[in-house]
C-alpha cells in the first residue's frame, strides 16, 4: 500500500515517539524480556503504529515499527506486529478519543489482575489519574480481538485510563500515546502503595466527594494548559 506523502511524514514521526516510549517501559520497569507494547493512532486516518512481536527492546528502531490498519492488518514494516495488534486496533476502532495504547505486565498491579481484584481508590494519586478504582476486565485470549473487547467493554463510560485484565496484566489509554505510558507508570506506583499499605492494615476509602472533587482538579487545573490538550 502506497501512502500519501503527508499520512508518511506522519507516521515518520509516529515511529520515532513509538520507539523511543518504549524506553519508559524498561525505565520504570514495567516489562521484561520482549513482553509488552505501546501503539499510537495515527491522527485523521485507520491506521496505528505498533511495536513488532518478539523484538528485544535493545533492538528496537524507529524502522521497525510495524503500521497497520484498525483491523491489525500490516500496512508497511518489515517485522510482524505485537500479538496484541488486533485487539489494540478494536479499541481504536470503538473509542475515537483513544490516540494511544499500552500494554504491561508490571508486577504489582499484574499480581492485582490474578486476584481479579481492582486496585481501590485509597491515595490521592489513584483519585487524581484514575478517578475512581482501577476496574478488572475479564479474562480473555490473547491474539484476537478478544482482549480489545474486554477493554472497552470495562474503560467505555469509565474515568480511568487502566484496566487490569484477569490474569494477563495492564492495558493503559490516553489521548495519546505518551498519555497511555503515563497511566501505566501510575497504574503500577499506585498498585505496589496499596498492596504495601494492605501489609500494615485496611486502607482508608476517600469518599466520592472528594474523589470528583480530586479528578477535576487534576484533570483540568494541575499542570500547565499546554499539557492538558
Amino acid at each position: 500500500m502506497t501512502l500519501a506523502a503527508d499520512v508518511a511524514e506522519t507516521i515518520v514521526g509516529l515511529r520515532r515517539e513509538v520507539c523511543g516510549l518504549h524506553a519508559e517501559l524498561t525505565r520504570y520497569q514495567l516489562v521484561v524480556w520482549t513482553a509488552g507494547n505501546v501503539s499510537a493512532r495515527v491522527p485523521g486516518h485507520d491506521l496505528l503504529v505498533i511495536k513488532p512481536s518478539g523484538v528485544s527492546y535493545d533492538d528496537l528502531t524507529p524502522d521497525n515499527m510495524v503500521v497497520c490498519d484498525l483491523h491489525g492488518r500490516v500496512v508497511e514494516g518489515e517485522h510482524a506486529p505485537s500479538s496484541d495488534t488486533e485487539a489494540q486496533a478494536y479499541v481504536y476502532r470503538e473509542m475515537p478519543e483513544v490516540g494511544g495504547v499500552v500494554h504491561t505486565h508490571s508486577t504489582y498491579a499484574t499480581a492485582w489482575a490474578a486476584r481479579g481484584e481492582p486496585v481501590p481508590c485509597v491515595l490521592t494519586m489513584c483519585a487524581d489519574e484514575f478517578g475512581g478504582d482501577i476496574p478488572v476486565g475479564p479474562f480473555a485470549i490473547i491474539g484476537d480481538d478478544s482482549i480489545g473487547r474486554g477493554i472497552v467493554e470495562t474503560l467505555r463510560g469509565s474515568r480511568s485510563s487502566a484496566v487490569l485484565m484477569r490474569n494477563h496484566g495492564v492495558f493503559a489509554i490516553g489521548p495519546t500515546a505518551r498519555a497511555a505510558v503515563k497511566a501505566a507508570v501510575m497504574c503500577e506506583d499506585v498498585a505496589r502503595t496499596v498492596h504495601v499499605s494492605r501489609q500494615l492494615g485496611e486502607p482508608l476509602v476517600i469518599e466520592p466527594a472528594d474523589v470528583d472533587s480530586l479528578f477535576d482538579r487534576y484533570q483540568n487545573v494541575y499542570g500547565q494548559p499546554q499539557e492538558r490538550q
